[in-house]
């Protein structure tokens, strides 16, 4: 974002105060955002944290709605990198008012603009809700020996299994049903059953998962 922006520096102020618990002060510095901004950019970025401190799902569905539709007006790059954001916060939105297939709308929106995402932890964080989301509204790719793999993870953090856990975690939990995500996490599968450090009947079964998967 504009670091320059008065309404960028208003909304960080406001997320600092978000994060040492001043909600009420948060929504003052943000409603300041939304009535300081000078162009259809500065005024998505508003809506966007406006929507966060709302008293009903149908107000945080209004400002997330605001907040694309100012997106798609700005007229050079500077909003791409929202998307992912914007349609994962609206479909958060209709899933609290009741409605899934509009929030899967989204959510594969969402999932659909993922490679704008930035390496690291918020990238990560997003992809994983980007994902949860798809899962609970029915619109995750289904994948071969996904049920034989979730078994594995769900063994693995069990017992705590790091090893497999970090390799295999990340692109199973982000997986947004691209091929990439696809070649990603059987890759992770592979350096697992690689390692051989799993008990024989768990290194039995992750064998017929790569096989499967691959």
């Amino acid at each position: 974002m504009d670091a320059g922006s008065r309404v960028v520096r208003l909304c960080a102020r406001g997320m600092r105060a978000e994060a040492e618990g001043r909600d009420a002060e948060a929504r003052s510095l943000f409603r300041r955002a939304w009535e300081s901004a000078a162009d259809d950019y500065e005024a998505c970025v508003a809506a966007h944290y406006l929507a966060r401190h709302q008293p009903t799902p149908e107000d945080t569905l209004h400002w997330n709605q605001e907040s694309l539709a100012r997106a798609g007006l700005v007229a050079d790059d500077r909003a791409r990198d929202f998307y992912p954001s914007l349609h994962l916060n609206l479909a958060k939105a209709h899933r609290d008012l009741g409605s899934t297939g509009r929030a899967r709308d989204h959510f594969r929106r969402a999932a659909e603009h993922a490679h704008d995402l930035p390496p690291g932890p918020y990238g990560d964080a997003l992809r994983f809700a980007i994902a949860d989301g798809l899962r609970g509204t029915g619109g995750a790719a289904v994948r071969p020996a996904g049920g034989l793999v979730a078994g594995l993870v769900a063994g693995w953090c069990a017992r705590g299994e790091l090893r497999a856990l970090a390799l295999v975690l990340p692109p199973y939990l982000g997986d947004l049903g691209t091929e990439e995500d696809r070649t990603r996490l059987v890759t992770a599968l592979h350096l697992v059953h690689a390692g051989r450090w799993l008990p024989a009947g768990e290194q039995e079964a992750l064998g017929r998962a790569v096989a499967a998967a691959g």
